[in-house]
């Protein structure tokens, strides 16, 4: 009876574990949204860096496809925005588009407002979904007094499960946009 105690407490033990680990990445409020769409991208972070530090920066790669990124300020937080040449430009509102945003830094202004591993925040950017169907990956950073943490890998098949991955990016599903029906009366 103690051998099936022992077994049952270490198997529950492994399960929080693994439900710990499985959610203490990065991830998106709306994991999902469809082509063409404009969408907020709403990355909850969910912890600090190794040894319980706290956050100071966190730092967000925009994919590719996900186009005219608008970050959403954050009190306590400065704010930078890389823009970069695009190799594919587009359209917008009548105008071509040749640079966009590739990257979006918050960083505390003071230590008041580091995210302490005790708590959760959430970073928020929003633009527009590209024409793409499939996995789209937010690249995310978290800086510590002494360490990072980096929210950076994507199956190498180009797909979109994140088993295996120790480190993966924020995952984004981009669905085919509804098809245009048409009424009877």
């Amino acid at each position: 009876m103690r051998s099936f105690v022992l077994f049952a407490s270490l198997a529950l033990a492994a399960t929080l574990t693994a439900s710990f680990t499985a959610s203490a990445h990065v991830t998106l409020a709306q994991p999902s949204a469809t082509v063409g769409s404009y969408y907020k991208a709403t990355l909850m972070v969910g912890h600090g860096c190794t040894g319980g530090q706290p956050t100071h920066t966190v730092t967000v790669r925009i994919p590719a496809g996900f186009r005219g990124a608008k970050p959403m300020p954050k009190p306590g937080w400065a704010l930078t925005v890389k823009r970069e040449p695009l190799a594919q430009p587009y359209t917008h509102h009548g105008r071509t588009v040749t640079e966009d945003t590739t990257e979006v830094v918050w960083t505390a202004r003071s230590e008041d407002a580091w995210l302490a591993d005790a708590h959760y925040d959430e970073f928020t950017l929003r633009g527009q979904v590209g024409a793409a169907t499939g996995p789209m990956w937010f690249k995310v950073r978290q800086d510590c007094p002494t360490g990072r943490l980096d929210w950076r890998e994507v199956p190498a098949d180009g797909g979109s499960s994140t088993k295996g991955l120790a480190s993966p990016a924020a995952l984004l599903t981009v669905e085919p946009a509804p098809e245009a029906g048409h009424a009877h009366h």
